[in-house]
């Protein structure tokens, strides 16, 4: 015993020190490494309920799009931002938000205008007629886009700017940009930047359809031509033609505001017996003539021909028929009860 404390006292002051030094540190890894084991267990928690919550809402969502075939105005915000695909045409992906932009714009002029006057199976029908409708019209544009870049046709912001002016003043109204914008808001459920992609592909699929459709440049120049040997008789052009043209007589006044492909609007432009020269169709089908009778302030008579675009549609109808037309959502329409 005494032989361990004369032992002792001869260790100098330093060694004592860390003794009591390594001590204390001994006695610290018993609540550190406890501890340092418990963060690392939260660490990896945290992260499975965040993987685990991610693929809730990416399932939920995939559900909700592809199988529910919901269309709220979440669901829409997220095909925005994330551009997921409702179809493939040729190759090319169709955008969700553009399905869905073309929907809400037209369901929601029907259901604001009509009410609650349908039953609820009459309004499933007409909402599964829509759906039809827009996937369709955004196939047609998707290939018109695909299109476009093979044959470097381009549609520049500053073209789509002047639609959009153009388009405030349908009807002779000079209306204002934020009135206008109200009015998209109000009655097609649109933002305007969603409205000019909608302007944007109406433009960019009428340039792509007069730059391939051979057969409606032909008869348009033809028709140019038979107007003017007949001194503008519309309705003999019409005879010699045939099927390849479409004559239409308003017979009488109409609004000039008619939503007539821009006919109405542009028979304003003239003077009783003037013809206006070729024009394509507002919504990018066609090439129209028209020739004034009469008008008012408000109204006009006319008689048009129309040169039809067929191209596009037969190109659209062979993807379809040798199933290079895929599309990731079902849209059945419910029977109604007679």
């Amino acid at each position: 015993m005494n032989l361990l404390k004369k032992k002792d006292t001869k260790k100098t002051e330093q060694e004592r020190v860390e003794e009591r030094r390594e001590e204390v540190l001994a006695t610290g890894r018993k609540f550190k490494y406890p501890l340092q084991w418990t963060k690392h267990r939260i660490v990896i928690n945290t992260i499975l309920i965040s993987v685990i919550v991610l693929a809730m809402v990416v399932i939920g969502g995939w559900l909700a799009l592809y199988r529910l075939n919901m269309t709220d105005d979440l669901l829409f915000r997220v095909t925005k931002v994330i551009p997921l695909p409702v179809a493939v045409v040729d190759s090319e992906n169709v955008r969700f938000s553009d399905y869905l932009t073309f929907y809400r714009s037209s369901i929601t002029s029907i259901e604001r205008q009509s009410g609650s006057q349908f039953d609820e199976s009459s309004a499933d029908q007409i909402k599964a007629e829509y759906k039809r409708s827009a996937l369709t019209e955004s196939e047609d544009y998707t290939y018109a886009v695909k299109l476009a870049k093979s044959q470097d046709i381009t549609v520049t912001d500053e073209e789509v700017a002047a639609e959009f002016d153009r388009h405030l003043k349908i009807g002779g109204i000079d209306r204002s940009e934020e009135a206008f914008v109200k009015i998209i808001e109000d009655n097609f459920n649109l933002t305007k930047d969603e409205y000019e992609r909608m302007l944007y592909l109406t433009l960019i699929k009428a340039k792509v359809e007069m730059a391939i459709d051979d057969k409606a440049n032909k008869t348009a120049a033809e028709v140019e031509k038979l107007l003017k040997d007949s001194g503008y008789d519309y309705a003999a052009v019409a005879d010699q033609l045939g099927d390849s043209i479409i004559y239409e007589e308003t017979g009488g006044l109409v609004d000039s505001k008619n939503l007539d492909g821009g006919r109405a609007t542009e028979a304003m432009k003239l003077e009783p017996g003037q013809s206006s020269d070729k024009f394509v169709s507002m919504n990018g089908d066609g090439y129209y003539f028209v020739k004034l009778i009469n008008k008012t302030d408000t109204e006009v008579n006319f008689v048009s021909i129309k040169v039809p675009f067929t191209e596009f549609d037969s190109r659209m109808s062979s993807l379809r028929e040798d199933g290079k037309i895929s599309e990731y959502i079902t849209i059945e329409s419910p029977s109604v009860d007679e």
